[in-house]
């Protein structure tokens, strides 16, 4: 496992060493946000021959730039969509799935990530997500809608079932410029109750 250095890590080193410590050689791993395709082969090199790497985003120029950059590796599928309508493409339990939200560096600013969709699509994962499976979602509040956004998931986030998932937010209290926060969901190891109702 990735060890920490002798600073704290950033939101975005944080979310990679949790990822690290629960996704395996052939599991199913998501990445919502592909645009420039860090995650999605960071994802892949983790989950290996075996696994799984199924990535989202609404703009061609991210699934073109992360198709060349993950071309010679296996059985990721990348989708020109958003990630709202994952449940249609994702290979079930998913063991990880990881947002960086806001926009694309490099891309048209004014194309961000929105709520609305952000929730659909967190419905859809954490009700695929498996057992002790995490989602990592990095907040990004320096633009605007951000802290709008971060708002609503933080809500969304407080109404998960607390016996099914642990929800913890990670982020630098004294720096300036709106750096970006961590919110990490873990299904705890156990199976859900099925209603009865």
């Amino acid at each position: 496992m990735e060890a920490f250095s002798k600073h704290l890590p950033r939101a975005v080193q944080l979310a990679h060493l949790l990822i690290r410590s629960r996704l395996n050689e052939g599991d199913s791993a998501v990445d919502a946000t592909v645009g420039n395709g860090h995650d999605t082969l960071f994802l892949a090199k983790l989950v290996g021959p075996t696994g799984t790497v199924t990535g989202f985003d609404v703009q061609e120029f991210a699934i073109r730039t992360t198709a060349e950059k993950t071309a010679n590796l296996p059985r990721i599928n990348l989708h020109q969509t958003g990630h709202e309508n994952a449940e249609q493409y994702i290979e079930t339990p998913v063991k990880a799935v990881m947002f960086n939200l806001g926009y694309l560096p490099g891309a048209e600013k004014q194309i961000i990530t929105r709520p609305g969709t952000t929730l659909q699509a967190l419905d859809v994962f954490t009700r695929n997500l498996a057992e002790n499976g995490i989602i990592t979602i990095v907040l990004y509040t320096g633009h605007e809608g951000g802290p709008e956004e971060a708002a609503e998931i933080r809500q969304w986030c407080s109404q998960l079932d607390q016996t099914i998932y642990t929800v913890i937010e990670y982020g630098f209290v004294n720096q300036k410029n709106a750096p970006p926060s961590l919110i990490a969901i873990e299904r705890k190891n156990q199976p859900v109750s099925k209603s009865t109702d």
